[in-house]
């Protein structure tokens, strides 16, 4: 894998990436991590659904739900893989809503499995930011216009959630034993892998990006889902970002 600098940003599409044409995306997309996930709600939700990328097996299908054009497309797992993924859709593609459905552990002891959280903020471990070479530390924060109607249908919904930060991890497995507390102390409600990258090639994109999140498990409890159930049962997240579209 090489990387890449300004000289390749000005390329066309299709990408190394993404092997849709210009035009095959809508103008939001849907961005769970698993593409089955993606499938799934492509065959369940839409109507008249057309994949329009399968490099690597990283699905992706725009269609039509209650007369808007959507588009889903898997981010696959962590910041380097949804950096790549969003960069190129809000970049080359003329993307300007992605919305990541996604999973996060709960480490809020009012937020149990199948709960949805509403990233309002996404602090991070990772060093994403740094090639910003900015003068300070960046906030990667959420569009409110998305935050704002993904709220208003989860209250329609009558569903448990929470609106706030989750921290994006670089890491699932870690030496260290004691960073969840140390996230909640600073009222940190779940933890995630991809928001914090989304947000920050949203914000120098100009474009809007959000998570909603399904807990999945919980730091608090001990309880676990299936990753059958995280595939195909999580409908709650997956009808609050359709209906925002």
């Amino acid at each position: 894998m090489t990387v890449l600098g300004k000289e390749y940003r000005m390329s066309k599409v299709p990408t190394p990436h993404i092997s849709a044409k210009e035009g095959d995306f809508a103008r939001t997309v849907l961005m769970p991590g698993d593409p089955l996930r993606a499938k799934f709600i492509a065959e369940t939700f839409l109507t008249d659904a057309v994949l329009v990328n399968n490099v690597r097996g990283v699905q992706g299908y725009t269609g039509m739900y209650n007369g808007k054009r959507v588009s889903v497309m898997a981010s696959g797992m962590g910041m380097p893989s949804m950096g790549i993924y969003s960069y190129e859709l809000f970049n080359f593609y003329n993307v300007e809503n992605i919305i990541r459905i996604g999973t996060a552990g709960s480490m809020h002891p009012d937020l149990k499995v199948r709960d949805v959280v509403i990233a309002m903020g996404a602090c991070t471990d990772s060093n994403f930011a740094a090639q910003y070479d900015l003068p300070g530390t960046f906030a990667p924060i959420a569009s409110y216009e998305l935050l704002r109607k993904a709220v208003e249908e989860v209250e329609k919904l009558g569903i448990g959630y929470k609106v706030g930060n989750v921290a994006s991890s670089d890491i699932f497995y870690s030496d260290k034993t004691d960073t969840t507390a140390k996230w909640q102390k600073m009222g940190v409600l779940a933890v995630e892998m991809e928001s914090a990258a989304l947000y920050m090639n949203a914000a120098r994109a100009g474009k809007n990006g959000l998570t909603i999140c399904t807990i999945s498990d919980s730091m608090v409890t001990g309880e676990v889902t299936t990753p059958e159930e995280r595939q195909t049962s999580f409908r709650d997240m997956m009808k609050i970002a359709l209906e925002i579209a």
